[in-house]
């Protein structure tokens, strides 16, 4: 639903918008009674105004004086009353509509296939998630109500306005297109230069993401000055988008405080005319319309700036429902439940592309009976991470089909598939949180004590509990208090502790120390006991003991067998592999 560029107001997305706010309607109508109140209130102030100098001042009569004045006191508390009364509700309002679509987005990334992430910049998806719902919540605090607050304001006055002289009413109108003519002007100018403000600020998010992340890449390849020089082109990309904002504003506010001045001159000296020659314009009645032209212009002129809250809204509502409009869920209309699951897997000729016409499996056939645990092997881009991230339907085949306990896993739910699947991956990921938290994931079904339990049953306790609070050590962000080692380790005892039907280690044991690697093999061993395993690896204890080893090269399985039978094959893939890197690791 994208807003065509200089379109001032996008309808259907106003409306979309609205519909958020259904659940809030009560506090919506007490905000639009503060709104109306408010109106009246301020188009009375000018009335009593008038009445305490033409009736009081002028004919010199005191009650009449104090009687107006009290009037208008009593207005004006009205006013403050109900100011607070709209304020109040209209920030609350929209405060809870962001709360609920932030909940709404949230949980529609939370059902993304991978791809989408495969494409999708961090830094912009946070933007989206975050800054773009601050935005939008201005849109009821400080756009859309007030707007609406001002607009009943003005027909109010411009009511009274008929209503005390239609001459001097006349002589505000003619003016009064000029105005209305540089709004609209205004608008559509500010409606194309805030598209590009949110699009710089989504870039120099991103950037800045990717750069604090990758911060010791670009310290250790001396990258601080082409990237300080990047930073400095996109941040003013972002300034210069800024500024077209500030030069309409410098524009448009002269040209609409001209108006208004030229305006209560002409008021000024038409009913000054008026009031000399005749009694049917009064000096109250020109202070009663000065005050009415400065509550009919400015509120116009605050429009167009809470206009461009409007926009600046909109603009965020409209890169926010883009995601919500996108379609990148894995279909879950999966209706056979797992119960009592063996771990059988089959694969039957899966093909797979992560850009079409690009094929990564070219028909891939190998079955693992419960129990068994199958070691794949192969140069990088052959496809064997590929398997796995099939196997847990993180994207969707081309064809051909993948089997658990011969249930197709399209049939399986998602939550029940995942849930018999544990993952270790060889880059471990940990929140900023406790070791236990990270375990656990905060799953109410796990305990402490089940936890403790299964890091020594794997042999991990004695390291946790030499970190300072141990289980309840801090790893911060990405697990940045470890040793990638030690993040393995956790990464074990949280697949672990999950009891999976089947497990799948992922090139888990490279890129550790010998102590480390000594630990991994010993929970790896721990693990796997009972359950299907997959492994993908270079570590030869692990490859050697595996049931079945599948070699893979471009997408196709060349060779599968056991560790002594792939031996015997002259000439054959494994062997090579096998006499160029294993030998070598023995040898060392």
């Amino acid at each position: 639903m994208a807003i065509e560029k200089g379109n001032a107001f996008d309808k259907q997305l106003f409306k979309r918008l609205l519909h958020f706010t259904t659940p809030y309607r009560k506090r919506l109508y007490l905000a639009a009674l503060g709104a109306i109140v408010l109106s009246i209130c301020a188009a009375l102030r000018p009335y009593f105004l008038k009445n305490a100098i033409d009736l009081g001042i002028n004919n010199r009569s005191v009650d009449h004086l104090f009687y107006y004045l009290e009037l208008m006191v009593a207005v004006l508390l009205g006013e403050v009353l109900f100011q607070l009364l709209f304020i109040y509700f209209s920030n609350w309002i929209g405060q809870q509509v962001i709360k609920d679509i932030r909940v709404k987005l949230f949980n529609h990334m939370l059902g993304f296939k991978m791809q989408y992430y495969d494409t999708s910049a961090v830094g912009r998806l946070v933007t989206r998630a975050v800054g773009d719902m601050e935005t939008i919540s201005s849109i009821f605090s400080q756009g859309l109500f007030m707007i609406i607050a001002d607009l009943l304001k003005m027909s109010v006055v411009l009511a009274f306005m008929f209503y005390e002289s239609w001459r001097l009413t006349l002589i505000v109108l003619a003016v009064f297109p000029i105005i209305l003519y540089a709004t609209r002007v205004f608008q559509r100018a500010m409606k194309v230069a805030f598209e590009e403000v949110r699009t710089q600020v989504a870039n120099l998010n991103t950037f800045v993401q990717e750069r604090v992340t990758g911060m010791k890449i670009v310290q250790i390849f001396n990258r601080e000055a082409i990237e300080h020089k990047k930073f400095q082109e996109i941040n003013k990309k972002h300034m210069d988008a800024w500024n077209k904002t500030v030069w309409y504003n410098s524009i448009f506010f002269p040209v609409a405080e001209i108006c208004t001045s030229i305006t209560i001159g002409l008021i000024v000296w038409y009913g000054g005319l008026r009031a000399v020659g005749s009694d049917v314009v009064t000096i109250g009645l020109i202070t009663a319309f000065i005050t009415y032209i400065q509550m009919l212009f400015t509120p116009l002129r605050q429009i167009a700036d809470k206009f461009n809250t409007l926009q600046m809204g909109m603009v965020a509502a409209n890169r926010v429902f883009a995601i919500l409009d996108t379609s990148s869920s894995i279909e879950d209309t999966g209706v056979r439940h797992l119960e009592h699951i063996k771990g059988e897997i089959t694969f039957k000729d899966v093909r797979f592309s992560y850009i079409e016409n690009e094929k990564v499996l070219k028909g891939v056939s190998f079955t693992a009976n419960p129990g068994e645990t199958i070691a794949i092997v192969g140069s990088t881009g052959a496809g064997k991470s590929t398997i796995i991230n099939l196997l847990s339907r993180f994207y969707e085949i081309d064809s051909g089909s993948i089997l658990v306990d011969n249930i197709n896993v399209k049939d399986i739910p998602l939550s029940d598939l995942r849930t018999e699947i544990a993952v270790v991956l060889q880059d471990v990921f940990l929140f900023a949180d406790t070791i236990l938290n990270n375990i656990t994931l905060k799953d109410p079904s796990i305990t402490e004590a089940q936890v403790i339990e299964s890091a020594k049953a794997i042999g991990v306790h004695d390291f946790i509990t030499s970190l300072p609070n141990g289980y309840y050590y801090n790893v911060k962000e990405r697990g940045a208090m470890l040793s990638s080692g030690q993040r393995q380790l956790i990464a074990f005892l949280r697949a672990y502790v999950s009891n999976p039907s089947i497990l799948i280690l992922d090139e888990a044991t490279s890129s550790v120390d010998s102590h480390s690697e000594q630990l991994i093999q010993k929970a790896i061993r721990k693990i796997t006991k009972g359950r299907t395993s997959i492994v993908i690896a270079h570590r030869l204890a692990t490859i050697k003991k595996a049931d079945k080893i599948i070699v893979m090269e471009k997408g196709l399985i060349i060779e599968q067998g056991s560790h002594k039978e792939l031996l015997q094959k002259e000439n054959g893939h494994y062997r090579n592999l096998y006499e160029v890197q294993f030998m070598q690791a023995e040898a060392s």
